[in-house]
């Protein structure tokens, strides 16, 4: 989705978790929680209905979200909830997969995160019978909100 502010970025994922009857969601980035005050917020991932995180970036070719260790949510956030929501700037739009790592070089520095991990959808897997079954190894739902200001 779409976002020219914070103001809409607000309105609009608040709208989507009153839509999906969502109550329990969990944020660990510090400032992902500024911007959703007054949501009922839970440390529980086993028993959340979502998880919002930030990204490192976003891959425009692939529709890849680019997460890290090296991000305040750490590395089961985007993982273990039924429900993932990814809110990214416009700022990090980047064009394909080598501008991706590029990208995470100059912002990480000689910091390079323990764990990259490339997300372009909902987790899914056909080696059941060679029946597609979502939600496998990940979330069932993907949401990524891109944030223009």
């Amino acid at each position: 989705a779409y976002c020219v502010n914070e103001a809409d970025l607000k309105h609009q994922v608040r709208a989507l978790c009153q839509q999906q009857a969502w109550h329990k969601i969990v944020i660990r980035e510090k400032e992902l929680q500024k911007l959703f005050v007054g949501m009922e917020l839970s440390d529980d991932l086993a028993s959340c209905d979502a998880s919002i995180t930030g990204c490192e970036c976003l891959v425009a070719r692939t529709g890849t979200i680019v997460m890290s260790a090296a991000q305040e949510s750490g590395r089961t956030t985007s993982v273990y909830a039924p429900v993932h929501i990814c809110i990214a700037r416009a700022s990090q739009l980047v064009p394909d997969l080598k501008d991706a790592i590029q990208y995470i070089k100059t912002n990480r520095g000689q910091a390079w995160p323990s764990q990259v991990t490339f997300a372009s959808g909902p987790s899914r897997t056909a080696d059941i019978e060679k029946t597609l079954v979502t939600g496998v190894h990940g979330p069932k739902e993907v949401y990524c909100f891109l944030v223009e200001a």
